[in-house]
């Protein structure tokens, strides 16, 4: 049962972000002199417009709190401490009620992105077998599975650290077991030593999901020191909802930090992920260097805007842990109906049976049906797969049009390889 994720209503929801407001700063009613932001420009936005009484998310927007640092350590710069309570509970929700960890034994904060987070997580691990193991830079590695988001790349290139990735099956995009075996033998081989493994809850292309306990135990076997990060900036908001005793949640012990997306599955503005950790862990990356921050900062953004954070809270609370029940079930009937479709036609397909992507082989679909339709290639040079992402505007009767023009380019490509 859910802990802190409860149903609100629109005036319960204005309520409590208008107090919050309030107790941020002002800067029309107090003199503040020392901080080098205020409201949003008045000339273009205007602060008495008679609307925002009844906008509380747009309010915050113009009001422009700064939620720098890790609120969910305690001190934080107490400017804008209203909005950052809201934010402190949003990621309560998110490492309790979603994620299955115990209350106020998880730090956070709402990122830039799916990116940064991920990017954080490895910031923290590389920082942590550094200064606990006095490990050196070229004896600690990133492993992730070759459907890992592109972000590992990046982390590969700004925090120095090499990067291994494991083979996947192509029709189960399941880890190849013995291609991650001889990859942790090359990497010790190389040199490495401490490992910061990244496990995926639903990949970007093809919503797959990796077995946990194939890393653990090929790890263990070599008696490995490693820290896993679970990357659910696709699944975050979805696969905890589909996926009954999951082991991709804070019970397991062998998890110690996760990505969520809510500009995905959650519908929120870009430029809202969410980094998630256990506690203990992001004290590795504080900026002690930054002291006119009270609390300092611990982030990889540094400064970011409240609103973000306010909208997500607003968005979970809004539906509540029910109702966003209700929504993922929705979207998994209407996948599964479009992959019997698909298998009536004989049509080749992936869709990992909790999520809600199907990616189609590219053989399947004509390329003037994938750019009416904006299907999404796995690479825009060479395609090899296009995937359809089942969200709420995704309607039975949408898919209906797709499969005709499937059904028309597939009769052709059969009457042409007959011929």
């Amino acid at each position: 049962m859910n802990k802190i994720w409860k149903k609100k209503s629109q005036e319960e929801i204005s309520d409590i972000i208008f107090k919050a407001l309030k107790q941020n700063v002002n800067y029309d009613k107090q003199n503040i002199l020392g901080v080098p932001a205020s409201f949003l420009d008045e000339k273009v936005f205007y602060q008495d417009a008679g609307f925002l009484k009844d906008a509380p998310f747009i309010s915050t927007l113009v009001q422009n709190p700064n939620h720098i640092g890790c609120h969910t350590l305690g001190q934080s710069e107490s400017f804008f401490s209203g909005t950052h309570e809201i934010e402190k509970e949003l990621i309560e929700i998110c490492a309790v009620d979603i994620l299955g960890g115990e209350p106020l034994q998880q730090d956070g904060y709402v990122a830039s992105g799916g990116t940064e987070a991920n990017l954080q997580a490895i910031w923290v691990y590389r920082n942590y077998f550094t200064q606990k193991h006095s490990a050196k830079l070229d004896e600690i590695c990133i492993l992730c599975s070759e459907d890992t988001h592109y972000s590992m790349d990046k982390a590969k290139n700004v925090l120095v650290v090499d990067l291994y990735k494991v083979k996947v099956e192509n029709n189960t995009r399941e880890i190849k077991k013995e291609d991650l075996n001889k990859t942790i033998q090359f990497a010790i081989e190389d040199g490495k030593r401490y490992f910061i493994v990244v496990v995926n809850m639903m990949t970007t292309m093809f919503g797959s999901v990796d077995n946990i306990d194939t890393y653990v135990n090929e790890l263990d076997e070599f008696s490995c020191e490693y820290k896993i990060h679970i990357d659910g900036a696709y699944g975050g908001f979805y696969y905890p909802f589909t996926s009954n005793d999951s082991p991709l949640t804070f019970k397991n012990p062998n998890i110690s930090s996760f990505t969520l997306d809510a500009h995905k599955m959650a519908q929120a503005p870009y430029g809202t992920g969410i980094f998630i950790i256990r506690k203990g862990l992001i004290e590795h990356t504080n900026t002690k260097q930054a002291s006119y921050v009270e609390g300092e900062d611990f982030t990889l953004i540094g400064s970011r805007s409240g609103a973000n954070a306010v909208a997500v809270w607003m968005i979970l609370v809004k539906n509540g842990y029910f109702g966003w029940q209700e929504k993922i079930y929705i979207l998994q009937k209407r996948a599964k109906w479009m992959c019997q479709q698909l298998d009536d036609l004989n049509i080749k397909f992936y869709r990992h049976p909790q999520s809600n992507i199907i990616t189609i082989k590219n053989e399947f679909i004509h390329q003037d049906v994938a750019m009416e339709f904006g299907l999404v290639p796995d690479n825009h040079s060479h395609p090899n797969w296009y995937k359809i992402v089942i969200m709420e505007h995704v309607t039975i009767e949408k898919l209906m049009f797709l499969l005709e023009k499937i059904k028309i380019y597939e009769a052709k490509r059969l009457t042409q390889s007959s011929t």
